[in-house]
């Protein structure tokens, strides 16, 4: 590494060349997915059937909007056409509203132009981050009129327990999953359909229709999934074994609240669902008592044996794991580095057993809420609303438009710009170590200890110590574990973390001569000390720019108590390193740390995959705390008091970050 990445610490620098040069944009065949989009509509209108109910084989209701290509006076068309179906918890009503704001005539130039509109400046240039990919993610969260309008019928269907369905909701359970391939068998068994189904959605809406996939409902031909995540614990919940606050408590509060909202339309004509009330009564607020009591509790003997199933791992998780090798139709992924759920969304890609191209993958730099800018122009990929379309021609239609030669793994490479490759990680990784070192790098001072990255261990023995904080709430992370809500602060918090390393311990390399690709998970192997029985940590990777702008590409953290790894689930360098330790996240594999003793962490960071110019240094930071996006469970908060934590640079036993270089 020290010729890679120390080129100023080394006689001879390594010369890499950058991934080889291809076409992100998609070339005439994706000038031709925009223009289907912008032509007239095949269809001049869209019928609508609201709240069809669904009964399922338990006898719970579900109830659908139905929405048909129709005729000018508005009578839908006569010919069966194929399905594109979403499942939602957030209610038909939230994306049928989301629809009409994307659609109206007076108010879709608007919302298409947010951003130009919104084009403010530091320290305000988070609010145009956040409103300019606003229009792109509201046509494939719910309704999509362009799809409708040239031939699909689309369903919308709210999930049990949530909207207008009746039953108690299952929180992607083994009985909503069920409920997923019911409703698929039957849309394909409807009058106005022809057999041919594709799913779509974000997030939730994304995650149940790559668990049904993994169940091979017989009529599914196509998956569209933006955003999905698949080991939600570590994705989101339980982060390093920290539960996920910045998300959570919001996210549950939304979805209970809005399954509280009745359908006052049968309500005013006395044909009120009395059931749905019942089932409303017998769970009032899913999940949340056990969250809160997780959060609060001083002690792990006083936790419930519910809210320990929603803090750890095991078969709550599991079941809600799709099974990826079942996967066996043509599947597209859309995700970002820094969403909730970047974790899995690469790794959905790699494990569905189906042909690259059949599969897609595309990772940008944005977050959850936030997708990035610049989709549909030179350079970036193809409009969402466009990879969508052709998606579904191709794959519903038999309709031959290139989208098979798209990709297929498509990647914002964090310093660089979009490329197109043939895997993830990219080819030709080598993981090598660079060395936590007390030596000053100069570029940090306003850090708690400005420390260097270096290719050999420390010659001196040395204790740094970091205490927990709160500066954080300014932070890329925060920005990550609010679903992007956090990125309003503006880019001086999302895009420069100088102001959150103030409460870090922080360690520079040198900087590289050349450019300098890296791609795939990140380790970073830690000797601590504690002066009581928990702690947690916080820990980035850094690429720093020559004017001293720290950006961050992925981030990692860890209960210390927590430390147990799966090896059986973890991935390893030629040397033994840990590439990607998978902790086991479960209360009976918990390990207090005996204060004062010396113990080695293994953190793992996202994967990523990013490009570091001539200049450019990398570096790692070190926090003691991470708000708002993750708080240890109460017992854990409860035995690390709190108090600043150590990290102690030993040459016997050294800190070490294991990079994956593409050489």
């Amino acid at each position: 590494m020290s010729a890679v990445v120390l080129a100023a610490a080394t006689a001879t620098a390594v010369t890499l060349a950058p991934p080889a040069a291809a076409d992100p944009s998609g070339g005439a065949d994706a000038a031709g997915w925009q223009e289907v989009v912008d032509a007239p509509d095949a269809y001049p209108n869209t019928a609508v059937e609201w709240d069809v109910p669904i009964t399922l084989s338990d006898g719970t209701i579900l109830r659908a909007n139905v929405f048909r290509p129709a005729k000018a006076d508005g009578t839908p068309v006569d010919e069966q056409t194929p399905v594109v179906l979403n499942l939602t918890p957030y209610t038909k009503l939230l994306s049928t509203l989301a629809s009409v704001a994307m659609e109206d005539p007076t108010l879709q130039p608007l919302v298409e132009d947010l951003g130009t509109i919104l084009n403010l400046d530091v320290p305000f240039d988070g609010i145009t981050e956040l409103a300019a990919p606003a229009a792109q993610l509201g046509r494939v969260f719910g309704l999509n009129r362009d799809l409708v309008q040239n031939g699909y019928t689309q369903v919308i269907v709210d999930v049990r327990g949530t909207g207008f369905s009746q039953g108690q909701w299952d929180v992607l359970g083994p009985r909503e999953q069920q409920d997923t391939v019911e409703v698929i068998d039957w849309v394909a068994a409807q009058p106005w359909s022809n057999g041919r189904i594709g799913t779509t959605g974000v997030s939730y809406s994304a995650i149940n229709q790559i668990q049904a996939a993994g169940h091979r409902p017989a009529e599914l031909d196509a998956v569209f999934a933006v955003e999905p995540g698949n080991d939600l614990l570590r994705d989101i919940v339980g982060t390093g074994g920290a539960i996920g606050v910045g998300f959570m408590p919001a996210w549950l509060g939304l979805v209970n609240g809005l399954k509280w909202v009745p359908d006052v339309e049968a309500l005013l004509q006395g044909r009120f669902d009395a059931q749905w009330l019942r089932d409303r009564m017998a769970d009032p607020f899913t999940k949340i008592p056990e969250l809160v009591e997780a959060l609060t509790a001083p002690t792990i003997e006083g936790v419930s044996p519910d809210a320990l199933e929603v803090a750890q791992d095991g078969s709550f998780y599991q079941e809600r794991q799709a099974d990826l090798d079942a996967v066996e139709v043509p599947t597209f992924v859309f995700g970002n580095w820094h969403d909730i759920f970047a974790n899995s969304e690469p790794e959905i890609y790699n494990s569905i057993p189906v042909s690259p191209g059949n599969k897609q993958l595309v990772m940008g730099d944005g977050y959850h809420a936030v997708l990035g800018e610049g989709f549909g122009t030179t350079g970036h990929p193809p409009t969402m609303v466009a990879l969508q379309r052709a998606w579904f021609d191709h794959w519903l239609k038999d309709i031959d438009n290139g989208i098979t030669e798209y990709g297929p793994v498509t990647l914002l490479q964090q310093g660089g710009g979009w490329t197109t490759t043939d895997q993830f990680p990219r080819a030709g990784v080598e993981y090598e170590r660079m060395y936590l070192s007390t030596a000053p790098s100069g570029t940090a001072a306003h850090a708690v200890h400005d420390g260097s990255l270096r290719p050999t261990p420390p010659d001196s023995p040395a204790r740094l110590t970091v205490a927990p904080g709160l500066r954080g709430v300014c932070s890329r992370e925060a920005a990550q574990g609010t679903a992007g809500i956090a990125v309003v602060l503006g880019s001086n918090c999302t895009k420069d973390a100088r102001f959150n390393e103030a409460e870090g311990l922080v360690f520079t390399s040198g900087p590289v001569a050349d450019p300098t690709p890296l791609s795939g998970p990140i380790n970073l192997h830690l000797n601590t000390v504690l002066d009581n029985p928990d702690g947690f940590w916080s820990v980035s990777i850094n690429d720093v720019a020559p004017d001293g702008r720290s950006t961050v590409l992925s981030t990692g953290s860890l209960v210390a108590s927590l430390r147990a790894i799966d090896d059986s689930k973890s991935t390893f360098t030629e040397s033994g390193d840990y590439a990607q330790a998978h902790p086991y996240l479960t209360l009976d594999t918990r390990q207090p740390v005996v204060p004062g003793q010396p113990t080695q962490l293994d953190i793992s960071m996202l994967p990523t995959d990013a490009i570091l110019q001539p200049g450019h240094r990398i570096r790692i930071d070190v926090y003691a705390s991470s708000i708002p996006r993750s708080l240890p469970l109460g017992p854990m908060l409860h035995d690390s008091k709190l108090a600043p934590q150590h990290v102690e640079l030993d040459p016997s036993t050294p800190s070490y970050v294991t990079l994956p270089v593409v050489r």
